[in-house]
């Protein structure tokens, strides 16, 4: 390690000793900037034998016990790094490296499965109605299924239980190791948003060292150090690929593409069936340019957001399209005379009293029908007029008198 990062490191350590509680939220905003702290830190990580590796594991959890949302997300960039490192010193069984990486993770841990007042946390989502619009589809769009907008309201919502409770942990064993990482795993993707870019580039590193450490594909990848295998459960494959996901769409195409290949490969060889789900749904959702080994930066994934204000089906049945279709209705019969007079049959009917009846065809009797309105709606015209005239008159005849 260069003199001069270890000076960074040594000032850090000692700075935030010192530092006032009322000061510490202007500290933690201050923390994000300080790129050349974040380069000397991951390469104290990645020297297990490093004499600065055990207080600046110490520093990170007090980080992370003082609540502050920043100074986590700080300690947070550094767990695939941590992860990888752990995993490496347990597949070389070299106790005394591990043990402040195995009290850092183990003190993350029991910190995130309990709430403030201590209690076993639950962490649960909630599956939303399809009768209420969001950005994926409106609830208009699905009036030709059989279920209706009142049908799914009453379904109401239903409430899903992903994690926990989780049980507090005391120490890493061969048996509870990828619980706790995969748990782990969780809660830095809950902070994806936040990672900056050298900790994404480093979860899709790790992931793939993981995956490919122990098999041919390691010469493959020229990923020197270890060489023995790691032995992964699916839930923590599948934490990973949540990870590698994002990374994709924020910067990261080619250690995300590296990444994604490694996982199908060691979930083929493990026969893991979710991650291979996963990862093959991944694979196939994404553009045909994604997976070009090009560098554009920063992309996002364009999602087609429909207005949330309530829209009028074109199909809905009111009250201005029952009047328009009684419109249509009588009208139907005046625009068909035109057709219907070239082909009038005549149609003759013998009556049981030897009478003939010439009955008109349904040209002629529309057109009478029609004419017999225009006929009556005429007289009722004329009578209103005669009547109005009338009222007239005597009022005339009245004033008359009076004078």
């Amino acid at each position: 390690m260069i003199a001069v990062d270890k000076g960074v490191v040594e000032e850090w350590l000692s700075e935030f000793k010192t530092l006032p509680e009322a000061s510490i939220g202007n500290y933690a905003s201050c923390l994000k900037e300080k790129s050349a702290l974040v380069s000397a830190l991951y390469e104290v990580i990645q020297e297990p034998q490093s004499e600065l590796l055990e207080p600046v594991c110490h520093q990170l959890f007090e980080f992370y016990r003082s609540g502050e949302e920043r100074l986590q997300r700080f300690t947070l960039q550094f767990l695939p790094e941590f992860i990888w490192c752990y995993l490496t010193v347990s597949a070389s069984r070299d106790q005394q490296s591990r043990g402040c990486i195995e009290a850092l993770l183990l003190g993350i841990y029991n910190l995130e499965i309990v709430d403030e007042q201590g209690r076993s946390k639950v962490l649960s989502f909630t599956i939303p109605s399809l009768a209420k619009p969001s950005v994926y589809h409106e609830p208009s769009g699905i009036g030709s299924m059989v279920l209706t907008e009142g049908a799914l309201s009453q379904h109401g919502l239903t409430r899903v239980e992903y994690s926990g409770p989780h049980p507090q942990r005391e120490m890493l064993t061969a048996q509870n190791r990828f619980e706790v990482l995969s748990f782990l795993l969780l809660c830095y993707n809950a902070a994806l948003t936040y990672m900056p870019a050298i900790s994404l580039k480093s979860l899709c590193q790790i992931c793939s060292r993981i995956c490919v450490c122990g098999y041919p594909r390691q010469h493959v990848r020229k990923y020197k150090g270890g060489k023995s295998r790691i032995s992964i459960s699916p839930e923590f494959m599948v934490q990973m690929l949540t990870g590698i996901y994002y990374a994709f769409y924020n910067g990261e195409w080619d250690s995300a593409r590296k990444a994604l290949d490694d996982v199908i490969y060691r979930a083929q060889l493990e026969l893991y069936p979710e991650p291979l789900l996963v990862a093959n749904a991944i694979k196939a959702s994404l553009p045909p340019g994604a997976l070009k080994s090009t560098k554009d930066g920063t992309r996002c994934i364009q999602v087609e957001i429909t207005p949330t204000s309530s829209r009028i089906s074109r199909n809905a049945v009111t009250s201005m399209s029952i009047r328009g279709h009684r419109w249509k209705r009588h009208e139907q019969p005046e625009n068909s005379i035109d057709a219907s007079e070239l082909g009038n049959l005549v149609i003759p009917e013998i009556s049981v009293t030897n009478v003939s009846v010439e009955r008109p065809g349904n040209g002629e009797k529309g057109r009478t029908q029609a004419e017999n309105d225009v006929q009556g709606l005429q007289d009722s015209t004329a009578d209103s007029r005669a009547e109005g005239r009338g009222v007239t008159e005597i009022r005339r005849q009245k004033s008359m008198l009076s004078i």
